[in-house]
């Protein structure tokens, strides 16, 4: 289902029939699972990055960003700044608002170490990201909105020297796609939506994870990741 869809119902029942119409999208053929690495680049998007990986049999990781807000609006992201420590900036954002860069700057390296460190720590107990070089990369997320997020993340990985990146998730804006399918390598989204609202307006039911259910999920593929590598090294 890649047509441009209606506004007028929900489109999934609950996260585990969005994560099945994901993977339905998913070429398998196109990802060796060891060559591949599945990157859930939020909280939300660690569930769907979960189950991908399970499907493709390639291991996880999380990356770890945080947005940079106004400063006339703490709702409003203007930046986002990743644990690569890339930043990507919404311009149009910035000049409406005559934003210095300078301080887009200043509030990424603050952030950078007062908030994405301390992620690194709570999630992965300080380990570094998955190494990405020469990788089949999938970045995964629960729904794309604005696209900042996402950007942080391609940008992220091309500087990981990532060979192949790809985008996938349940749903997003119709022109954030267009502007996504041209910068990676493709894009794999069961739903795209004219005048994206917000995720919760598209599931029927649509809880939020909990901390402990998300490092339930990044453990246990780093568990299953570890019992891979030690099966391979016994076969050798």
């Amino acid at each position: 289902m890649s047509n441009v869809l209606d506004l007028n119902c929900c489109y999934f029942r609950d996260r585990q029939a969005a994560a099945e119409q994901l993977i339905d999208t998913l070429p398998a053929e196109l990802f060796p699972p060891d060559e591949t690495v599945v990157v859930g680049i939020s909280e939300g998007g660690v569930y769907f990055a979960d189950r991908v990986a399970t499907a493709l049999d390639a291991p996880m990781d999380i990356l770890l960003t945080e947005a940079i807000r106004a400063p006339n609006n703490p709702e409003l992201p203007i930046a986002m700044i990743s644990e690569t420590e890339e930043v990507v900036m919404h311009r149009a954002l910035i000049d409406a608002f005559d934003i210095s860069v300078d301080f887009v700057y200043a509030a990424a390296s603050r952030i950078y170490e007062e908030e994405v460190l301390s992620y690194v720590y709570k999630y992965r107990k300080g380990k570094d990201l998955l190494s990405l070089k020469g990788k089949y990369v999938v970045l995964v997320d629960e729904c794309i909105e604005t696209g900042l997020t996402m950007m942080v993340a391609l940008k992220s990985a091309i500087a990981r020297e990532a060979k192949n990146i790809y985008v996938a998730t349940p749903i997003l804006d119709q022109s954030v796609y267009e502007n996504m399918i041209a910068v990676c390598d493709g894009v794999f989204c069961p739903h795209k939506i004219q005048d994206y609202i917000s995720i919760e307006y598209y599931f029927q039911n649509f809880e939020k994870l909990t901390f402990d259910e998300i490092v339930w999920m990044v453990e246990r593929q780093e568990k299953k990741r570890k019992s891979n590598q030690m099966r391979v090294k016994e076969n050798n």
